[in-house]
């Protein structure tokens, strides 16, 4: 088993309840970064499944949407009545911050829990509904496909009775940067500025940026 399955699988069995968000604070100090950087992921490394978007596309999952990119990735269901559509309205919000870095340089995905029920047209409602912008996808599929692609991202918990609950899954936020393999997460309902910083510490042309802007700073004062 590679290093990042390890690493991915160690965060999914704590993640659950905001637990990862004690242990790993949004600091550029403890931000993930997973071995072998800049070689590809092994095959298995996130299951390559086929996923419906809200707008009917039919995508594989990590060929066309995590190679090579920037990514969020957070569970959610229509008919959830909790933290769902809070969570969704907070990151409407990262959203709007991002602004055109989205669908350019960072990319927005919500994968169902009840694939059964929630059919590319009920995304679709959902999205309309909760008054989403463009370039956030929501995407669903099999059963069998989107629960392989839970484990693989780490949204599960250890426990067989409380993984069989589905709100236990909704609260975390996956981010990560497929080309150097950085990834970590993040409450759903952080502030959305915190979560603009996490995803900035795992984009390297914005640490740069920072880093050079810090340099420039120090040099005129």
């Amino acid at each position: 088993m590679n290093t990042r399955r390890k690493l991915l699988a160690g965060l999914g069995a704590v993640a659950l309840g905001g637990l990862l968000w004690q242990r790993f604070p949004v600091e550029a100090e403890n931000i993930i970064d997973v071995a072998d950087q800049g070689s590809a992921p092994q095959d298995g490394y996130f299951p390559n499944v086929p996923l419906y978007t809200h707008e009917g596309e039919r995508v594989l999952f990590y060929d066309d949407l995590v190679r090579g990119k920037i990514i969020t990735v957070n569970m959610m269901y229509v008919d959830c009545a909790g933290a769902c559509p809070t969570m969704t309205s907070n990151l409407r919000r990262v959203q709007e911050l991002l602004g055109d870095r989205l669908g350019r340089d960072v990319f927005m995905y919500s994968i169902t829990l009840q694939p059964e029920l929630d059919r590319p047209e009920h995304l679709a409602e959902y999205v309309r509904q909760q008054r989403l912008l463009p370039g956030w996808k929501f995407l669903t599929g099999e059963p069998a496909d989107i629960k392989r692609l839970r484990y693989a991202l780490g949204f599960y918990d250890p426990d067989p009775e409380v993984d069989r609950n589905l709100t236990t899954h909704t609260g975390m936020l996956r981010v990560g940067n497929d080309r150097n393999e950085r990834w970590t997460m993040a409450p759903a309902l952080a502030d959305p500025e915190r979560i603009i910083t996490t995803i900035n510490h795992v984009d390297n042309a914005m640490v740069h940026t920072v880093y050079r802007s810090e340099q420039d700073a120090a040099r005129l004062g």
